[in-house]
């Protein structure tokens, strides 16, 4: 193997090392290993600015920006509030309404967004019942790892995937993976009774005190939310039908972003790009730079005749490999950087002769959103509300998690492998 090949899986190896032991934040190693890159010459800077997916990135920061400006008006708390009233103060159900609010925003704005928005109301409602809040966001995380896979917007492999391969539109991945991820939560929710029940017992008084909140203060911008409404009513719309337009998802991601906070005035506009996630924007550019090393120096290309050699290149026997391996990586690597490595395996398999290649996106994208429930490191989402968890002095344990969300993490690709054979292989 060449001089510059072996230099860039050494990077990339000490990268993913670095990234697990989260000694260093993820961002500065991603960036530090693209520069790495550049610097020893694997690939010059023209090339590794052609690896950015700049249509990944647009649909992250519209995204962004459309949920900064709607979590303004109080939107979020209103939900959760008007669900625990709904569901009558009983915690189990209160449990089980908040995780699937979860699921369905997860879905339709991404899950990291969603559960920023959904951590700090379950405290508070926590608080108020006077019951530990563990059950509630290990639901939630659960919960918005499925609702994520559900749609090219949901979870960050998807955007990446979806961005890679341009047929595999919005309303693909709706018709696709939609009915996998409903038919796994429908089998979550018994299950989060089972495990949960016996811990959220509270007081009649605590009950009450939930009813008691009143929801309709939290609307804090009534013409703010309307033009939110508005604005997410016309990207949603725009996303439906952002192929037959010949639009980028991006594009329609962007232009919703922009169109808010031309309805909303400067003013917004400067609160709402300052809480863009920027540490994940650019862990996702020096991750596809550092990627393309590998691509440009033939790295790629041997690990997919490696697979090719190991299934002989049946469709079966590749789509079980992929959905397996993307799954129990991806419970131990964030998913992000595992998929980057995947798509242009995936793409390469397709060159060598591999004839139908949706069995394997599919595969991809139901192994690395559903594993990534695996552990809490498995993705962004998960790190974030451990996150938050540990600000609110309710810090979630690494093997806590693990204990409960490795099981329901193999039960879910249990029944993805099934799904995949019976609607694509047969």
């Amino acid at each position: 193997m060449e001089q510059q090949a072996i230099w860039a899986i050494i990077i990339f190896l000490a990268m993913y090392a670095l990234i697990i032991s989260e000694k260093i934040h993820r961002t500065i190693v991603a960036m530090a290993g693209a520069v790495l890159m550049v610097v020893l010459g694997i690939i010059d800077q023209e090339t590794a600015l052609h690896h950015i997916d700049f249509n990944t990135l647009g649909l992250l920061i519209g995204m962004m920006v459309i949920v900064n400006v709607t979590a303004e008006t109080g939107l979020f708390k209103y939900m959760a509030v008007e669900a625990a009233k709904k569901a009558k103060g009983e915690p189990i159900r209160i449990m089980i309404v908040l995780a699937l609010i979860t699921a369905v925003c997860s879905a339709f704005l991404d899950n990291v967004t969603t559960v920023l928005l959904m951590v700090p109301v379950t405290f508070s409602i926590t608080r108020q019942l006077r019951v530990r809040p563990f059950p509630f966001l290990v639901t939630q995380i659960i919960a918005s790892n499925v609702g994520g896979t559900a749609t090219l917007i949901g979870d960050p492999p998807n955007i990446m995937i979806g961005s890679e391969v341009k047929e595999l539109t919005f309303m693909a991945f709706l018709q696709n993976l939609a009915p996998i991820a409903i038919l796994i939560m429908a089998a979550y929710v018994p299950l989060f009774v089972l495990l949960f029940r016996k811990q959220l017992e509270t007081t009649p008084e605590a009950k009450a005190s939930v009813l008691a909140m009143d929801s309709s203060e939290l609307i804090e911008d009534r013409r703010l939310l309307i033009k939110c409404l508005t604005v997410i009513g016309l990207t949603l719309a725009g996303f439906f039908l952002h192929q037959a337009f010949h639009l980028e998802s991006a594009t329609v991601a962007l232009a919703g972003a922009f169109l808010l906070l031309l309805l909303t005035g400067e003013h917004k506009m400067e609160h709402a790009l300052t809480r863009v996630e920027w540490t994940t924007i650019f862990f996702f550019v020096g991750l596809f730079v550092a990627v393309s090393g590998l691509v440009e120096t033939g790295v790629i290309a041997k690990l997919a005749s490696g697979a090719m050699e190991w299934t002989g290149g049946e469709p079966v026997a590749s789509s079980m490999l992929i959905l397996w391996l993307s799954a129990i990586a991806s419970a131990f690597v964030d998913n992000i950087p595992f998929v980057a490595t995947m798509i242009p395996l995936i793409q390469e398999m397709g060159q060598m002769g591999v004839q139908n290649l949706e069995p394997l996106w599919w595969s991809l994208a139901l192994g690395a959103c559903l594993g990534g429930n695996g552990t809490l490191i498995g993705a962004s989402a998960n790190l974030i509300v451990a996150g938050l968890a540990g600000k609110e002095g309710h810090p979630i344990r690494f093997v806590e998690f693990m204990k409960l969300g490795f099981p329901l993490m193999l039960l879910s690709v249990a029944m993805s492998s099934i799904y995949v054979y019976l609607r694509y292989l047969m």
